[in-house]
Order: structure tokens, then sequence, then C-alpha cells
């Protein structure tokens, strides 16, 4: 007979296939869309120029050989390849390593039953404090970096105090902290962007040289990774991971059981912190500038990519390769809807669409399984 853990081990296993299936599923959209709006985008144009050399007077031989015509099918594969090569591959990674790492903290939050509404604001607080060490603290690079993360820390460590101290929901606590962090990071900068030498940070997520190819994916894409799995053998291998899952599915069956509910959950909101503040490190690496607005609304980037990878707000659930598989369906759904040339606000309908049916899925499988 299995053990509870191969169970719940299996269902993770099943949950994340699916959800690769539909991020090859989306991915592969992108690559057949592009390329048949480009062969679109051809044929229309080649319809154009044809009908201005007819009004001309131009022979039709002459017409077809005109230097303007192009193959729309050899124009549209060429798009698709554009969408598969490895320059869109590495931008996508890029970005998504944005949303990525803070949602590896986010994860372990959500597991536990709370929520994070601050982690935007530490995000823009961590590329203030990096910037300003930088240009007026004197530290090197490595130092202000580690500030920077050790900032976010912090503010996870205040939530997780005020949380268990006060009795409070994480969503009252954390949205305070939202606005009192993003305050704070205003406050150091001035109001305005602290623009200084990034000393190498910026680095971490710069397009790799063509004589470093072997390393296939910048150095913080790397980072992310590396710090994924080992989140995820926190999760699996650890007593606070079992303590998190215990926590989330039912806290006061916890309690009971002597698991220190107070102190796991100061130690969670406080590694989500951290979390943050290393996407703040990325972050700064990719606009080299201390930006005390930047960041604005990732906050729900970062719990869309839990809840599509198949995070529970209701809490006890949820994978750091689910996480992981939702942030790149994100990634893939901005990098495809950017080079269909398709506005903004289309991708946010298309991106909201699959959160409400990642939950509307989730309280089904809940349902049934009551």
């Amino acid at each position: 007979m299995q053990g509870p853990w191969n169970v719940l081990r299996g269902v993770l296993q099943l949950a994340s296939l699916k959800l690769a299936l539909a991020l090859i599923g989306i991915f592969l959209f992108f690559v057949v869309a592009i390329g048949v709006q480009e062969a679109f985008k051809v044929h229309a144009s080649n319809e154009s120029v044809l009908a201005e050399l007819e009004k001309a007077g131009v022979p039709e031989a002459d017409r077809m050989r005109d230097p303007r015509l192009a193959s729309p099918l050899r124009r549209g594969l060429e798009a698709s390849r554009r969408f598969l090569g490895r320059r869109n591959l590495e931008t996508i990674a890029r970005q998504t390593t944005l949303v990525g790492v803070p949602a590896l903290g986010m994860t372990l939050v959500i597991i536990s039953g709370g929520i994070d509404l601050s982690v935007g604001s530490v995000v823009a607080l961590g590329t203030v404090v990096i910037a300003w060490l930088l240009k007026h603290g004197g530290m090197g690079p490595v130092s202000a970096a580690l500030s920077g993360v050790t900032a976010g820390a912090l503010v996870g460590l205040v939530s997780g105090l005020l949380i268990t101290s006060l009795r409070v929901v994480p969503f009252i606590v954390t949205l305070g902290m939202m606005l009192i962090v993003r305050g704070v990071a205003k406050g150091i900068a001035r109001q305005q962007t602290i623009t200084v030498d990034p000393q190498g940070l910026d680095w971490l997520l710069a397009s790799v040289p063509p004589k470093q190819g072997w390393m296939l994916l910048p150095l913080g894409v790397w980072a992310w990774l590396i710090l994924a799995v080992a989140t995820a053998a926190l999760l699996r291998y650890t007593r606070l991971g079992r303590h998190t899952f215990a926590i989330g599915s039912n806290e006061q069956t916890a309690r009971l059981c002597g698991v220190p509910v107070e102190r796991v959950k100061v130690l969670v909101f406080m590694l989500g912190g951290a979390f943050a503040g290393l996407g703040g490190l990325m972050q700064f690496s990719r606009l080299t500038i201390g930006d005390p607005t930047v960041a604005a609304g990732r906050e729900l980037e970062v719990i869309a990519a839990v809840v599509i990878g198949g995070g529970s707000l209701a809490g006890g659930e949820g994978s750091i390769l689910g996480t992981m598989v939702g942030a790149l369906i994100m990634g893939v759904i901005a990098s495809g809807c950017n080079q269909m040339g398709l506005p903004n606000w289309v991708q946010e309908i298309i991106t909201g669409a699959i959160i409400v049916a990642a939950v509307a899925i989730d309280r089904l499988r809940h349902r049934r399984a009551a």
C-alpha cells in the first residue's frame, strides 16, 4: 500500500505533466499563429502591389517579377522559426525569471494558507537599496546585492510577526506593508530613479555573448533553476516543508499535533520576502537603475503563476514545478502577444481568463474530493 506522501507525489507529478502539456500547447499555438499572421500580411501586401501595378498598366508577366513580392509561405515559416529561435527563447526565460524568482517564495506562502501582496513593493525596494548602496554607500556589488535581499527578508519578517502576533489575516497585513514598503522605497530614492554603474550586476540577466554560448541561458536564469530545486527539496524533504503543508491543510490540526504554527509562518513569510528581494536583484540586473515605481502589480503576476501552477488559495496545495510552469506559461503568452503585435490589454484578458479557469478547476476538484 502506498504511503500518503507517495500518493501526493504522484498527484503532483500528474498535475505537473498536464501543465507541461498545456505550456507546450500554448507555445505551439503561438508558433502557428505568428506564422499564419505573417503569411496573411505578406499576401495582403502582394495583392496591394499587384493591384498598383495593374492600375499602372504593367504587363502580367512583369508584375509577377516585381521585387516587392514575397512568398507568404516562406515568410510565414521564417516568422515561426524566429519565435522558436534561441534568442526569443532566451528572452522568454529572462522575462520569466523576473516573475519566477519571487514566485518561489509566494508558493511557500500560499501553501501555508497565506498571501503576500507586498511582493511588488519589495522588488522595488530591492532595486532602490542596491542602487543607493552602490552609489552612496560605498559598497561593492556583492554586498549591495546581499543587502537588497536582506531588506526583502526583513520586510517578510515584519509581516510574519504582525500576522502571528496581532492574529490579523495576511491579506490585510501585507496590503498595508505593500503601501509602507513602496513609500519607503520612494523616500530612499527621493521619488526619483537612482542611476548608477551596475558594477557587473547587469550580467545576471544580460544576453549570453556568442563566445559564451555554452552557458545556453543567462546566469540569473540558472540561479532561478537552482533556487527552484533547492526550494522543492525544502518542501519535500525538510520538517519546515512538511509543517508548511500541514498548516495550510488544517492549521488547528497542525497545532494539536505539535507544529509550531507561529514560528513556521514567520519563517515562511521571511523566506517569501527574501525571494522577493532576490526578485529585486534580478529587476536591477535588467534595468540597471533603482526605481521605486517599478514592479507595480508584480504581486498579481506572481500569485497568478502559483495559481496557474496548481497552488490553491485555500492552502495546503502547490508545487515548485507547477509554479515554474505557470510562470513560463505567462512568459510565453506575453512574448507571443508582443510578436503578434497585440495590445497589452489582450494579454491581460488571456492571462486573467487562464487564472479564472485554474481557480475554477481547483474548486471543482475540491468539491469532487469532498
